[in-house]
């Protein structure tokens, strides 16, 4: 019996790690190609190129966070898939924990000296900063 059976189908100890590393690296790759306007919405063969990885592990991998609702198909014949909205919220999480000492505010976003940061305005919404499916 597999450590998948056994938990009802949720994966364990190896398997447990390998799924959050895939559910960090694609969600990341799809934050940001988003945001960079690179697409919108991706097909497992070209995801798997981007991120040098297999094909069939790729789409494993997009199929079960369809699941586990962090991407969502997209309609038409192919498989395309869509970061929803808390896809958006995990995968910025995670890419701005692994890349942001690397990164910096572009043209419409706060950064470190923006007013927004100062915790007596923390209710107050930041003009630079979009909410998930508002916005651009």
């Amino acid at each position: 019996m597999t450590a998948q059976h056994r938990t009802g189908g949720r994966p364990e100890g190896r398997e447990a790690l390998e799924a959050l590393y895939w559910r960090s690296e694609i969600l990341q790759a799809m934050y940001w190609m988003r945001g960079e306007g690179l697409a919108s919405d991706v097909d497992p063969l070209e995801l798997a190129m981007f991120l040098a990885a297999q094909p069939p592990v790729v789409h494993r991998q997009l199929e079960l966070l369809t699941v586990d609702g962090y991407v969502a198909r997209t309609p038409g014949r192919l498989a395309r898939y869509e970061l929803t909205p808390l896809g958006a919220q995990e995968g910025g999480r995670s890419f701005r924990d692994e890349f942001g000492g690397l990164t910096r505010a572009g043209h419409g976003e706060c950064g470190p000296g923006c007013w927004c940061q100062d915790p007596k305005r923390a209710a107050d919404p930041c003009p630079g900063r979009t909410e998930v499916g508002h916005g651009a």
